[in-house]
């Protein structure tokens, strides 16, 4: 009889060890790996990890500050940077560390910097129809940071164009995951005078190969969704946090090449960010706008702005700054 028993007890705990080896790695909350790993410089790391969320590899850069070997107990304030998208002009985790002096520049920090793929045209959301950025920054790399490279709950968020879209909608989205959040010529407002930027975001979605139904539907049908995304709308919760706003006038300025023309781009993301700066003044939340006239959307303006704005992001996070 005892053998019986013990021999149905076996065979009970063998099934059990069958499913949890079957289970998906959301039920353990553990979805996304590290696939390889390899330093390209003194403080540059560079990823790649497994998303389920994505159901692809994708990379991620992260700058190390200085102390992170030698104070393996430390959680460290954690500054997120969004790439934007599109080409020559950003598109990648690379973007922030091989076009302006980010490394360099942070290098006195005691924060941990991360600089993750967010898809040429991903507009940091869980697509409808499609990947899901969201989950993979906020969920999956999120607790991969903190259970592997030691990122603490202190956290600011910024990012350029696309990447500025991401800054303020994650952190209007997630009240309380972020402690301030700055857009550097950033698409703040996605149905800025109707189709005149709908459809000029539809068009960039379209430019790589997506359906643009499948980011948030259609721009009428479908507005509430939009407006769940858009920083404009969710502009109230945003309180509580300081957000820092910049962007030029699509004029050429003092950063440009000698003979460039206007940029009508950066003159429609000039004029979202002074309408949503308008309204983030309306309803009580702290900001610092960096209007600065004369500039299109370049690298040199955003690697400028990302100065000017850096002691507010380490501030917010505990971080000491001396510049």
């Amino acid at each position: 009889m005892r053998a019986r028993v013990l021999a149905v007890l076996l065979t009970v705990l063998a099934l059990l060890a069958g499913l949890l080896a079957a289970a998906p790695a959301s039920a353990t909350g553990d979805r996304a790996t590290v696939v390889s790993e390899r330093m390209v410089g003194d403080r540059l790391l560079e990823l790649v990890v497994r998303s389920d969320a994505l159901r692809a590899e994708v990379g991620v850069r992260l700058l190390l500050p200085q102390g992170w070997r030698a104070r393996q107990g430390h959680r460290w304030p954690t500054l997120y940077l969004l790439h934007g998208c599109c080409g020559q002009k950003g598109g990648g985790h690379r973007d922030w560390t091989e076009k302006t002096d980010v490394a360099e520049h942070t290098r006195d920090l005691d924060a941990l910097i991360v600089m993750p793929d967010g898809g040429q045209a991903g507009f940091y959301s869980d697509w409808l129809d499609g990947p899901a950025w969201e989950t993979f920054h906020l969920t999956e790399l999120r607790r991969l940071l903190e259970r592997r490279y030691r990122s603490g709950p202190a956290r600011a968020v910024a990012g350029l164009s696309m990447g500025g879209f991401g800054a303020l909608s994650y952190a209007a989205r997630h009240p309380g995951m972020f402690r301030a959040a700055a857009s550097y010529s950033g698409v703040v407002h996605t149905t800025y005078q109707g189709p005149r930027t709908t459809d000029a975001l539809r068009q960039i979605v379209r430019n790589f190969g997506a359906d643009p139904d499948g980011l948030w539907g259609d721009p009428v049908a479908d507005a509430r969704i939009w407006a769940a995304h858009n920083p404009f709308d969710l502009a109230r919760r945003l309180r509580g946090i300081p957000v820092y706003l910049s962007t030029g006038d699509g004029r050429p300025g003092p950063l440009d090449p000698s003979g460039s023309g206007h940029d009508g781009l950066e003159q429609l993301l000039g004029e979202q960010a002074v309408a949503l700066a308008h309204r983030l003044d309306q309803v009580g939340v702290r900001v610092v706008t960096s209007f600065y006239g004369p500039g299109r959307h370049t690298w040199p303006y955003w690697e400028r702005e990302l100065h000017r704005s850096l002691p507010m992001l380490m501030r917010s996070i505990g971080v000491p700054i001396n510049q």
